[in-house]
């Protein structure tokens, strides 16, 4: 069954039935008086039946008036009512509706980035809560592109159509020896003297390694490596442990350590570009960029 009236017919209806006039009922509810002659008139067509009796003097609530005053009442006390839980849980909730943000972000930016950003955040007084999905830069661009985080942190990885890529800044590969290695001291260093160190580098198909292969078949360099890591934190961890060299993103070296030195790459330039990745079209919530923006100034 088709139901063709509101809660405004009703408001009406009853109005009209306490003042007892047309007029009345216009006052009391601050509308003109033809407007509650209509939502009356609605009312009764919608249920087919006369609910006042209109004299030059008078207006008369019929017994089908009388019947449905109580059930109006009661029509508009539960809407009342289902209005006010909403607003009263809308506002209990406030603090966590629309309050999560989703970063997607390669682990490699974490100090250098993020984590400053996070501090300017938080003394900006957001309560937001944030979650952190740690990946490779494919997985990041999977994450932003699928719509599980609202933005990513990234080096440039395949783009997808839908997203859109802010670059921040150059992360240059450096290589990260033993803090006891001989050259551990060089201000540059050449692949080629590398002869009694195991080389380490990323996992093929990742963007970094894709960046060093291009550089050395570009340089006509070719090297032997020893292992291949899938992560930065991992190879690097194998450097302290006197593993071997790797060749790491800068942002790796959180801070100086006895155990790993950083050295300059001698004839090779290699930078891979990091920055922000954004979904097109994405809603963008006021933590959302405010967050973004501790990223940009952090850089």
């Amino acid at each position: 069954m088709h139901i063709n009236y509101d809660f405004g017919d009703l408001e009406a209806f009853l109005a009209v039935k306490e003042t007892g006039s047309f007029h009345g009922a216009a006052a009391a509810l601050n509308l003109s008086q033809s407007a509650v002659t209509r939502r009356v008139a609605k009312l009764e067509q919608a249920l087919d039946t006369q609910l006042f009796e209109r004299t030059t003097r008078a207006v008369n609530p019929t017994l089908a008036a009388k019947r449905l005053q109580a059930r109006a009442e009661a029509i508009l006390d539960d809407a009342r009512e289902t209005t006010r839980a909403m607003r009263d849980e809308s506002v209990a909730f406030a603090h966590q509706r629309g309050a999560l943000v989703t970063v997607a972000t390669v682990p490699t930016v974490l100090s250098r980035l993020l984590i400053p950003a996070l501090q300017a955040f938080r003394a900006a007084d957001q309560p937001a809560r944030l979650r952190l999905l740690d990946g490779s830069a494919n997985e990041v661009a999977e994450a932003v592109a699928g719509g599980e985080a609202d933005f990513g942190l990234c080096s440039l990885p395949t783009l997808e159509p839908s997203t859109l890529f802010e670059p921040l800044f150059d992360d240059r590969i450096l290589l990260a020896l033993p803090g006891a290695h001989p050259l551990a001291g060089q201000e540059a260093v050449a692949l080629g003297d590398l002869k009694d160190a195991p080389l380490i580098l990323p996992a093929r198909g990742t963007g970094n390694r894709l960046l060093i292969d291009d550089a050395l078949a570009r340089a006509r360099q070719p090297i032997v490596w020893t292992m291949e890591v899938g992560r930065s934190t991992s190879a690097l961890e194998l450097v302290g442990q006197g593993m071997g060299a790797a060749l790491l993103p800068e942002t790796v070296f959180s801070a100086p350590t006895q155990k790993v030195a950083k050295v300059r790459l001698q004839g090779l330039d290699i930078a891979r570009p990091v920055g922000l990745l954004i979904r097109v079209g994405a809603a963008e919530t006021p933590a959302v960029a405010t967050l973004k923006q501790a990223i940009r100034t952090a850089v």
